[in-house]
């Protein structure tokens, strides 16, 4: 994969996202199984970012967006990817990847992928549904699993994949104002492009993951 070319995090901010919060009073899982079960008329606001990666055809992958049930509220799980990898090196993402010739679905691939990954058992998820498929600019076709994770459940991460698993309060994504416009010029002639960021303490996560929580924020909030 071509290397970047330059930090996302010390790209100044273009313009802070709108929209405002969803509810708290939402931010549960049955409303959220309801709303998955009962969507409303949405239109994702992002869907294909800009190619800077020639491939001669998408590669169709799948990530699980786990939403952990704490006692205080939903929290997303989300990991940092291993610095070695190919793809995405070090980057924070959802448990995730291709979709193999034995997963019969998408939801397959994303839950073989999160018990791959972090070690999580999937008799801990359960899934509510998926969100429109992302098409990322490094030729990856994602289908965006979204599903309730129920503790208590063990993490056993693989280091050949995962450097960190950790969870962020869900309700942070899901505030519009927490999101930030960014731009920079992508390597192999792919120009100026805008994306997402979303900072959250000592966490910085944009690209494709803030993408398809923006999208995930907007069907929420819709």
């Amino acid at each position: 994969m071509a290397k970047l070319g330059f930090d996302p995090e010390n790209l100044p901010v273009d313009s802070i996202g709108s929209g405002g919060a969803v509810p708290k009073a939402h931010l549960n899982p049955e409303w959220i199984k309801n709303r998955f079960s009962n969507p409303p008329v949405w239109k994702p606001e992002i869907n294909a970012e800009p190619a800077f990666v020639h491939r001669d055809r998408w590669i169709p992958a799948a990530v699980l967006v786990p939403l952990v049930d704490r006692n205080n509220g939903l929290s997303l799980m989300l990991t940092q990817r291993a610095l070695h990898m190919h793809d995405h090196p070090g980057q924070i993402s959802f448990p995730g990847g291709r979709v193999d010739l034995t997963d019969s679905t998408r939801i397959e691939t994303a839950l073989r992928e999160m018990e791959e990954e972090v070690g999580v058992d999937r008799s801990h998820v359960e899934i509510l549904g998926t969100l429109p498929e992302y098409r990322t600019g490094s030729g990856y076709r994602v289908t965006p699993v979204v599903s309730i994770v129920t503790p208590p459940f063990d993490i056993h991460t693989n280091p050949d994949e995962v450097a960190e698993v950790f969870e962020v309060p869900f309700s942070f994504f899901m505030d519009g104002s927490n999101y930030q416009v960014r731009s920079a010029e992508f390597p192999n002639g792919a120009g100026k492009r805008t994306f997402y960021t979303v900072p959250y303490k000592n966490r910085f996560v944009w690209g494709a993951t803030a993408g398809m929580l923006r999208n995930l924020y907007h069907f929420l909030k819709a």
